[in-house]
């Protein structure tokens, strides 16, 4: 067979993904619990903002289903994720959105809609045993995933609808080349991926993104086995404090050390595709990247590839997560119609047909560890292994910010200049001197 060498451009990649869509739902059927009035708001009309993507165009795909078991038609609407950003914010600020439900990106979007009210306080409807199903509670959830769900008074802003945790992937051949076993630790990590690397053989121990802006989650993710995140819960930076550097040195010395050449222009594209060809050891990034490696038209490593929740570091085992939810506007006349959306949208049978799909991965528990639920994941058994385990450990891998597009151009110049031989303390010291006024304008 003619291996093809391949950098996925974004489109490609969620085109291949939602084409997993036709795949039928195995293992649990539609069959919603008894108890909810599912019907009791037939006849009325819900306008829903979706973002284009696998995860919005799942919910699209099945749409007819929840109007047939509640009466409620639903007028959809699935955008590309900036345009749709963008034009949510125009009209959640006027007041009068022409959405009853929203699909948000928890890490960009959270903070601003919290602080600015738009989100309506779903907590009376989750203790409503006439609007939501007992299966469905707040335990089920990802840690990561109840925090981000939650404001700052601890009501609930959204279900958490898809999560991203990142895992490592390893090249399994070269670690059997050189007997090596996967790594525990963050010391052991390193350790491997040196002596993986081998420049004569043109194979790398380790690749991340190093690319300005798409590096810092790397860094953000590394910091939390040191048991910190770059922006504490009161709002102070320790982006630059002893744990961030010490985040940054393990970061600069995997990617100066151990990282392919030209590293520093590689985003998640570039990452892959070097893994793709059979001369990386260790892939850190999301584990919704996972599908391509195990297609034999686009990679040399089917059947070669490891899947691994993230090395504990000196503060213990930390899985950075990333995610989505679905939300009901605090404008909407509709409220209880729209959470019964919401709730279907994060249900059991939803979210497997998200997971089998390869659409993403639902932040409720009982849905990855379901076995009959897993019989229908394409994905080896090891990569549902790893988002098993990841869930138990998770965390929230970027800081819950309005400014968050600012915090990943600042940091991201620092762990480039990192790349280059700059020392952590001076650059994350500098970065932060920039980025702190800009935190304190955006909660003035």
């Amino acid at each position: 067979m003619t291996h093809r060498t391949i950098a996925l451009s974004r489109r490609q990649f969620l085109a291949g993904t939602a084409a997993a869509g036709a795949f039928a739902l195995s293992g649990i059927r539609p069959s919603f619990a008894a108890g909810v009035d599912w019907k009791k708001h037939a006849g009325t009309t819900l306008e829903v903002n979706l973002t284009k993507n696998p995860r919005g165009e799942l919910l699209r795909k099945y749409q007819a289903e929840f109007e047939a078991l509640t009466g409620i038609k639903v007028n959809a609407e699935a955008t590309p994720e900036q345009q749709q950003r963008q034009k949510a914010v125009i009209e959640l600020t006027s007041g009068k959105p022409s959405f009853d439900v929203i699909h948000i990106s928890f890490h960009a979007q959270k903070r601003q809609y919290e602080k600015a009210g738009w989100l309506a306080d779903l907590s009376p409807f989750m203790a409503d045993p006439t609007l939501t199903e007992a299966s469905l509670k707040e335990s089920d959830f990802a840690p990561a995933g109840l925090s981000y769900a939650k404001d700052r008074e601890g009501r609930i802003r959204a279900l958490p609808f898809s999560v991203d945790y990142w895992i490592v992937y390893w090249n399994k051949e070269l670690f059997g080349a050189k007997n090596i076993a996967f790594p525990e630790t963050f010391e052991a990590m390193l350790e491997a991926a040196k002596a993986l690397t081998d420049k004569s053989a043109g194979t790398s121990g380790f690749v991340a993104r190093g690319m300005k802006n798409a590096n810092t989650p790397v860094w953000t993710s590394l910091m939390l086995g040191f048991g910190q995140q770059a922006i504490g819960p009161d709002g102070k930076i320790l982006a630059d404090d002893e744990k961030g550097v010490e985040a940054a040195k393990l970061y600069q010395n995997l990617m100066t050390q151990c990282a392919p050449r030209g590293v520093t222009g590689f985003n998640w594209a570039e990452c892959q595709s070097a893994f793709l060809q059979g001369k990386v050891g260790m892939w850190f990034d999301g584990c919704g990247f996972a599908a391509p490696l195990e297609n034999p038209e686009l990679s040399r490593v089917v059947g070669k590839v490891g899947y691994h929740v993230v090395p504990a570091g000196p503060a213990g085992p930390a899985a950075p997560t990333l995610g989505d939810g679905i939300a009901v506007t605090e404008a909407s006349t509709k409220k209880e119609a729209a959470y019964l959306y919401c709730q279907w949208a994060v249900s059991k049978e939803m979210g497997a047909r998200l997971f089998q799909a390869g659409a993403g991965v639902p932040f409720r528990t009982s849905i990855v560890e379901d076995p009959e639920v897993r019989k229908g994941v394409t994905m080896p058994a090891e990569w549902a292994d790893a988002i098993a385990a990841s869930a138990k450990v998770s965390q929230i891998a970027l800081p819950v910010i309005i400014p968050i597009t600012e915090f990943r151009d600042i940091y991201g110049v620092a762990l480039t200049n990192l790349l280059g031989g700059g020392d952590p303390a001076a650059e994350l010291k500098k970065a932060t001197e920039q980025f702190k006024p800009i935190l304190e304008r955006s909660e003035a």
